[in-house]
């Protein structure tokens, strides 16, 4: 897993738990890396569920919850951190439907060795997107907070849905509802 994720939870949590947190969280969970990481490094998967479950422990909240809180504030770090991926997109289901072959072709490029979780989308009708997610690492709760970090960042009314944590249905409301 890329280190861009872990310096980005830390971030997370820094801002909303204290700095004392992160420190606590680095001091006391055992990380093969020794919890040093840089944004370009690779890390073991691991090491975020084994920070996402000491973070739970701390902070009362279930890791599932934690998980679609880190989503949310990675898009928006997403945005901040490669606005060139979200120029001339003004519709969320246009950029979703991209992911794949857009989006993630573009992160390979500046991270070749990544690894990614796959996305397939079915544009159902121009307000209507299923995505299905798929990834050994099963962190769809995960991928539900980047889905609801985007459709906050493009502020358009939509409905997010899904029962298993890797199919996600995604219907834009009309303005009339």
């Amino acid at each position: 897993m890329k280190g861009i994720i872990f310096t980005e939870f830390l971030e997370l949590v820094e801002q909303t738990w204290g700095d004392a947190m992160a420190d606590q969280l680095l001091d006391e969970t055992d990380l093969p890396s020794g919890g040093v990481y840089t944004a370009v490094g690779t890390y073991q998967h691991s090491e975020i569920i084994s920070l996402v479950n000491a973070l739970s422990e701390k902070s009362q909240l279930p890791v599932a919850k934690l998980l679609h809180i880190f989503g949310e504030h990675l898009f928006g770090r997403f945005v901040a951190l490669y606005p060139s991926f979200f120029t001339d997109v003004q519709d969320p289901l246009d950029f979703l439907q991209g992911i794949e072959h857009i989006i993630h072709a573009e992160v390979l490029k500046l991270y070749p060795d990544a690894e990614l979780p796959h996305f397939t989308a079915e544009r159902l009708s121009p307000n209507s997107l299923i995505l299905k997610y798929n990834s050994p690492r099963k962190m769809g709760d995960f991928a539900a907070g980047l889905l609801t970090g985007c459709i906050r960042y493009f502020g358009q009314p939509i409905t997010l849905s899904t029962e298993n944590h890797a199919d996600f249905d995604l219907f834009k409301l009309n303005r009339y509802g």
